[in-house]
């Protein structure tokens, strides 16, 4: 084949044609790149947000996720929301039983102070770590998490208990080492639901916020064993709290519960384009007959 007839050739193929049209009508079609992340790994994402940003421990019932409330609210069919749904199971959850559902998993009083001692341990050595390795500027975003609460965040407990859980990740991440983070992004639902609970009770609020500008201050003056020790001191009460005063009402409640089916529990969260689910009320509680279905709530 000749020289000529070659290059003829390549200006008649498809894919020539193609890009051709292409520079010449940049954007003309309305192209855009292809999301690449699968719609598993978006329902899991979107699904263990909206548990995260669940009370998980206010409910005595069982938590029951709906399948199809879930394929709704996501707009997407069942397989992608049942392999979400097996990995969160895989990373422990949530759990199926056997001919009543797939239920969210809540932590007994003991299994919740195991996990605080956990946390506390590797956050104290996250913050002996950034003491030495953050710099002034981070620590700066530290103190900014709080400017808008002043002494006393009793008037927005909701906002503050937010603040103060991203200002415990943020320590961790400080410290530099993202097997740190990694290991308490498997607690982080768990410490989330406990501390919104607590947070309420025997002005834990305004003694929460004293502490963080405690240690604040003992980072910004690079002390590591102050810092060390006032985030070890400032969870491990987190734990004496909850040794003395933390009920869990789902203890009993999901022990009596088990003989029967429970109702749909909606998480809440924005899992697709502004849909909300709301938990269950007290006026949704009961049995048989008696219960109300909950339904995804569009906002």
């Amino acid at each position: 084949m000749s020289q000529d007839t070659a290059s003829g050739a390549r200006e008649k193929s498809p894919v020539s044609s193609v890009a051709t049209l292409h520079k010449r009508r940049v954007g003309g079609l309305g192209l855009g790149r292809l999301n690449t992340v699968s719609l598993r790994d978006q329902a899991y994402a979107r699904i263990k947000e909206a548990v995260a940003n669940t009370d998980i421990y206010s409910e005595r019932q069982p938590l029951r996720l709906d399948e199809r409330e879930l394929m709704q609210a996501l707009g997407v069919s069942r397989t992608p929301v049942r392999e979400a749904l097996s990995i969160l199971e895989q990373e422990g959850f949530v759990r199926t039983v056997p001919r009543r559902g797939i239920f969210i998993v809540r932590k007994s009083k003991r299994e919740i102070l195991e996990m605080i001692m956990v946390w506390a341990a590797i956050e104290s050595m996250a913050a002996r770590l950034a003491a030495a390795r953050a710099t002034d500027a981070e620590f700066a975003e530290l103190r900014q998490m709080l400017a808008t609460f002043d002494d006393d965040p009793t008037a927005h407990l909701s906002e503050y208990s937010d603040a103060n859980m991203a200002f415990h990740k943020a320590i961790i991440r400080l410290g530099g080492i993202e097997l740190m983070s990694t290991l308490t992004d498997g607690l982080f639902i768990h410490m989330r639901a406990v501390r919104a609970v607590t947070m309420t009770q025997d002005n834990r609020a305004l003694r929460s916020v004293r502490d963080h500008r405690a240690i604040i201050a003992a980072l910004e003056a690079r002390d590591a064993e102050r810092a060390e020790r006032l985030v070890r001191e400032h969870t491990m009460g987190l734990a004496e709290h909850v040794e003395r005063f933390l009920y869990l009402s789902h203890e009993m409640g999901e022990a009596g519960a088990r003989s029967s089916p429970g109702e749909g529990f909606a998480v809440k969260g924005n899992l697709h384009r502004g849909t909300v689910a709301d938990a269950p009320t007290a006026s949704a509680r009961g049995t048989g007959e008696q219960r109300e279905h909950r339904h995804v709530r569009h906002v």
